[in-house]
């Protein structure tokens, strides 16, 4: 009787069947055999019959998850080239030398991992012997995102090198003293060695997809062929909850970036416990990946596993591996084998009869040893198939257990992420294991020795043999000598000199017009790389569009819909701009792959990365701090800036506090220009600074974070008074006095305050001066304060250079010097913005800004309600001097009375 709920045929497929007699035939056959031979035959059928079809290249929905073994069977799987026994000892050697390190700084509380590296050796290290390009290859070599935990195997393999010495080892995570070696891999700490900061998880893999698509677009443009460079990331399986770990796989596979390969070392244990504990990560990872487009590669049982396959004529060793869950996987690794036998061969017939076929010893080797991601001839298979595949990028999942090698005490056991030290006698038994010629007598008053086979044994021979023949040691960073980029002409920065005029001009407008001219210089042009994640329109960016192109490596396969405009959206595999859709954070990895290029590639680029203020440090500030670690260089442009500027937007747009965070991080160079030609003094600077000649002591390896706001005002054109510009880098000069204002002021010894303004803010400090005068009978100097932080920068060096006995007076006080009455302080942001500067003014301080969430209103009405309009500088101008006894206390009534405040 057919179930009247079942779905019909014609249900599943909008398609006219041309054949339902064929279809019929097909269906019928899969009933035969899955009454005949059961519906796990019947299964496995129809997923050898995808996997065909999928091979063929027949478009078919993907199969998502295959069974739970090694995608390369054992007797397809190539030999490896070069001394098996060889790397074996080289490995060892790794092993013991990062569990030592580790336990030796352990007496010091510094902390370190041990159980990560030694369930990833081979991982490493059959890269190292035979894939990972050197900096000495053709092109820039390879780039590798080594596993933040991972690191002391790293550092063991560069002490056998010779790369590092024991006194480098035994300042593992003690770098004060100036010859230690940083705890993750952290290129500004170390930067010959380390390439890509690694350790805050998640930002690894999506640095990693950025990397390798910026690679492509480095040889499109023409600036640098890298198309043999590789991009290999080692990942956790608990990094990837992480959101940005997944959150860019689909790019990567629509650019085909065949260019890179992800290797999930799947040891089944986040920090605190199993990854899936009820699930198996390695399947849901792989449905993931697959489903996003990439090629995937698993490698899970090592070699003591083969004979448990041949056994499985029914599929229930496959089966039974599918469905049990990772955290019992776990367990398995630390039971004997009676309990294996009951738990994992017990649940079914045909594995209880295959359990009578093997030893304790046999199923001890599998289930407590063997996998694919310990055994080099594994690993080696998958990297081979991975740098052969073609059209998509390659993730390997090898599993691997956490812990190996290191004794009983650590394999598999939730803390171990968490154990930094071996006893004596767990390091005497790890020693007999990897068969290490360590003696009883090295291990002095309980220390244990580091282990080296001699500068010039076999070992290191051939270790330094196949980084030569691959071109040079690896990890490594190099900065290769180039020239400084030549200025660009003046007459581009000149041009906001003057002013606009009666023309309304947003700096965000002024900042495009400026960088539209320094993309035509022939000399640096083409080196700009301008990112912005899909709001060119918004931020004027739009006429860049025909004339620079965006970056794809299809072009542009459509006839756009805005064809016939002037401003047409032009797409070219050669296009400069990188716009990259709704993502804050890939647009900053893109910048931090270009901002990096010249280490990373030996070709300078000059990336500026355009957003919502709002939608920039507060989201993204990781990566901030990352692209800081990594040395990068480049303009931050955060627009529609400030809290009450962006009109209507709200609260969730209203940027009040990225000047803040960005204040946290030592290489951003923060600016809150109010002018057109601040803007165009401030990327003048930055140039040279970062491109150019640096001033002896000046540190190139900084980026600039620009605030630019969409309000349209007139751009005055710049004061003539001399150290204007040296003003504005440094964060301040006194835009214009009362007298120079040509405001009037009745009385000859009028009091007089100091007002202090940034970004947009200015011009309602320009507002309150003539209000002063003219109602108050108050003259005012107006200042532009173009970052409060390089005045507290400077303020705090010198503070250090007093505490070393030099002599110095921080610029800010060199400003205001002999600067009469009390100084107010006004900014867009919330007042902690502006306090910054507070303890080094010498005069009464005081500050209005923007605390508190945005709102929906006029900016007029916002500013009024947050109390930073004119008005409101006036009442806080008169309350300062009413203090100091210099106007009136009625004055400040009045004036509230006045303005309706």
């Amino acid at each position: 009787m057919t179930d009247p709920n079942a779905i019909q045929p014609s249900e599943l497929d909008q398609l006219p069947d041309r054949d339902p007699e064929e279809t019929a035939e097909w269906q019928a056959s899969l009933d035969a055999v899955a009454k005949a031979a059961g519906p796990h035959r019947a299964a496995y059928l129809m997923r050898r019959t995808l996997e065909r079809a999928e091979g063929n290249g027949i478009a078919l929905p993907k199969l998502l998850e295959t069974d739970y073994v090694n995608t390369i069977p054992t007797a397809a799987e190539p030999d490896v080239p070069g001394d098996e026994a060889m790397e074996q000892r080289i490995t060892a050697w790794n092993r013991w030398n990062a569990a030592a390190m580790v336990t030796r700084g352990s007496k010091y509380g510094v902390g370190g991992h041990i159980a990560t590296f030694a369930s990833a050796a081979w991982l490493y290290e059959t890269g190292f012997n035979h894939f990972f390009r050197g900096k000495e290859a053709d092109g820039s070599g390879d780039q590798l995102y080594i596993q933040g935990h991972a690191s002391p195997g790293i550092y063991a393999r560069a002490f056998l090198d010779g790369r590092l010495t024991e006194d480098h080892l035994d300042n593992f995570r003690r770098e004060a003293g100036g010859n230690g070696l940083p705890s993750y891999p952290h290129p500004r700490r170390l930067p010959w060695l380390w390439e890509f900061p690694t350790v805050s998880m998640g930002l690894g893999p999506l640095s990693a997809i950025y990397q390798a698509r910026f690679n492509r677009y480095l040889t499109a443009r023409g600036i640098k062929d890298v198309s043999q460079s590789h991009v290999w990331a080692f990942l956790g399986d608990g990094e990837m909850d992480e959101p940005e770990s997944t959150a860019a796989l689909a790019l990567a596979s629509r650019e085909g970036l065949d260019n890179l390969t992800f290797v999930i070392n799947c040891n089944l244990q986040r920090l605190d416990g199993p990854v899936r504990a009820n699930f198996k990560i390695v399947q849901e990872l792989e449905a993931q990946f697959r489903g996003a487009g990439w090629n995937v590669v698993k490698s899970l049982w090592g070699s003591a596993w083969d004979e448990l396959f041949q056994l499985d004529t029914t599929g229930a060793l496959v089966r039974r591996l599918r469905e049990v869950p990772d955290a019992q996987v776990q367990t398995y690794q630390t039971r004997d084998a009676a309990y294996i036998r009951q738990d994992f061969f017990g649940s079914d017939p045909a594995l209880a009869e295959m359990a009578k076929l093997l030893s304790d010893d046999k199923i001890l080797e599998c289930f407590h040893l063997s996998r694919g991601g310990h055994e080099a001839r594994k690993v080696y298979a998958a990297y081979k198939a991975a740098v052969e595949f073609k059209g998509a990028p390659t993730v390997i999942l090898a599993q691997t257990v956490k812990g190996h090698t290191l004794g009983e005490g650590f394999a598999s056991k939730n803390a171990n992420h968490q154990m930094k030290k071996l006893s004596v006698d767990e390091f005497k038994s790890m020693r007999d294991l990897l068969e290490l010629p360590i003696s009883d007598a090295q291990f002095v008053d309980g220390v244990v020795p580091y282990g080296h086979p001699g500068a010039d044994s076999p070992e290191v021979r051939y270790l330094q043999e196949r980084r030569a023949a691959l071109g040079g040691p690896a990890p490594a960073r190099r900065v290769h000598p180039v020239a400084p980029l030549p200025a660009p002409a003046e007459k581009a920065f000149a041009a906001f000199d003057k002013g606009s005029g009666s023309q309304n001009v947003a700096t965000t407008m002024a900042f495009v017009r400026l960088i539209k001219d320094l993309v035509r210089d022939k000399e640096s042009g083409k080196r700009w790389v301008p990112i912005v994640p899909d709001e060119a329109r918004t931020f004027g960016m739009e006429s860049l569009f025909p004339s620079l192109g965006i970056y794809s490596p299809k072009g542009q396969t459509y006839e756009p819909v805005d064809r016939d405009q002037l401003m047409y959206y032009k797409e070219a595999k050669n296009g400069q701009i990188l716009n990259e859709g709704i993502t804050e954070a890939g647009s900053m990895a893109d910048f931090i792959a270009a901002s990096t290029s010249y280490a990373t590639h030996g070709e300078t680029m000059i990336p500026f990365y355009i957003f919502y203020s709002m939608f920039g440090w507060q989201r993204t500030a990781d990566q901030m701090w990352q692209l800081g670690d990594q040395l990068g260089r480049g303009f931050l442009v955060g627009a529609t800036a400030g809290r009450t500027t962006l009109t209507g937007e709200g609260l969730q747009h209203a940027d009040g506090h990225s000047p803040v965070i960005a204040a946290t991080n030592p290489a951003a160079l923060t600016y809150d220009p109010a002018f057109a030609y601040e803007v165009a003094a401030i990327v003048k600077d930055g140039l040279r600074r970062m491109y150019g000649e640096a001033a002896p002591g000046e540190d190139q390896n900084v980026f600039y974070y620009l605030t630019v706001y969409n309000e349209p005002l007139p751009q005055p054109a710049k004061p003539a008074a001399p150290g204007v510009d040296e003003g504005i880098v440094k964060g301040l000069y006194r835009f214009n006095t009362a007298e120079s204002a040509g405001v009037q002021v009745a009385a000859a010894n009028a009091p007089r305050i100091q007002l202090l303004g940034s970004g947009t803010a200015i011009h309602w400090t320009l507002k309150a001066q003539r209000l002063l005068a003219e109602e108050w009978g108050v003259a005012a100097d107006v200042w532009s304060a173009t970052s409060w932080s390089e005045l507290r920068r400077d303020a705090l060096e010198a503070d250090a250079a007093l505490l070393r006995g030099e002599e110095r007076v921080p610029y800010l006080r060199q400003a205001l010097q002999g600067a009469e009455g009390p100084v107010l302080a006004v900014s867009d942001y919330m007042r902690q913005v502006p306090d910054q500067i507070a303890q080094w003014v010498e005069q009464d301080y005081s500050s209005l800004g923007a605390d508190g969430f945005g709102l929906s209103d006029t900016r007029e009405a916002a500013r009024r309600h947050f109390g930073v309009d004119a008005e409101s500088v006036v009442v806080a101008a008169l309350a300062q001097l009413a203090r100091r006894g210099e106007v009136k206390a009625t004055a400040v009534k009045e004036a509230r009375a006045k303005y309706g405040l």
